[in-house]
């Protein structure tokens, strides 16, 4: 049994820090790197690249919405052929980057409000999944366990690796609970890190009404902008160890 540990980096923007990647970087295996339209730039991409390469972990693209006011959290209203562009020029930029420094983006996660709709929406996850499967069909596709994004990415044949949230709450239908609802933000290293145990070992979410829904899970997302964010990495990440399940970043899966 095993599961790769991601995180979100690259997040800040110019002189604007978000979250401590440096701290966190130990804790994960795999991460996500924000690609300049919610968060990042040019440089901060360039160095969020050379710390991830630095600690030998596997890099990947966060493509979301062009809204760095609302940190790519807010719908946008769009139309599934506008999709394709929209992750072409992110994956792209970081990809151009990455050949900079002699590293390979290995997986595309979508951003917050773009992953929330591609996972409910069968025409964006198709175009979503089209698109990453046209830039290259080596790409990993991190989508929710059980939703219409991972279901259009097995149906099209691209390497899917179907995420769990161990600090975020679920809803009744497996979707994420939105920010502003209790319990949908887990805060407490100790509770993240008996959820993410027990979600892999059960290959399952719990809800926060209590249902217990089984889904495949490969991977757990940790998110990196929260205050607590390194000790629950290191908690989750410690709790994992301890129940005898080991860890390996998203190519090392053997996914596919």
């Amino acid at each position: 049994m095993r599961v790769a540990l991601n995180a979100d980096l690259g997040e800040g923007f110019g002189p604007w820090r978000m979250g401590d990647d440096a701290a966190l970087l130990p804790w994960i295996d795999s991460a996500s790197l924000a690609c300049g339209f919610h968060a990042g730039d040019p440089e901060t991409m360039s160095r969020a690249v050379r710390q991830v390469a630095a600690a030998g972990v596997s890099l990947g693209a966060h493509p979301g919405f062009a809204d760095l006011l609302g940190f790519g959290r807010r719908k946008v209203a769009i139309s599934p052929g506008e999709i394709p562009a929209l992750i072409a020029y992110q994956v792209g930029a970081l990809q151009a980057i990455c050949v900079l420094a002699g590293q390979r983006v290995t997986h595309v996660k979508p951003h917050g409000a773009l992953y929330n709709m591609a996972a409910a929406d069968p025409a964006l996850a198709e175009a979503l999944v089209g698109a990453v499967a046209g830039l290259d069909r080596g790409l990993i596709l991190v989508a929710p366990a059980g939703s219409a994004l991972a279901a259009a990415a097995e149906a099209a044949g691209v390497v899917l690796a179907a995420e769990g949230f161990c600090d975020r709450g679920y809803e009744a239908d497996a979707s994420l609970s939105p920010r502003d609802q209790p319990g949908a933000v887990i805060a407490d290293p100790a509770e993240a890190a008996a959820r993410a145990v027990a979600m892999v070992r059960d290959q399952a979410v719990v809800t926060r009404g209590g249902k217990r829904i089984p889904t495949r899970i490969d991977t757990l997302c940790l998110h990196g902008d929260g205050a607590d964010a390194v000790a629950l990495a290191r908690a989750v990440a410690e709790a994992l160890a301890g129940a005898g399940i080991a860890r390996a970043a998203l190519p090392e899966l053997g996914l596919g």
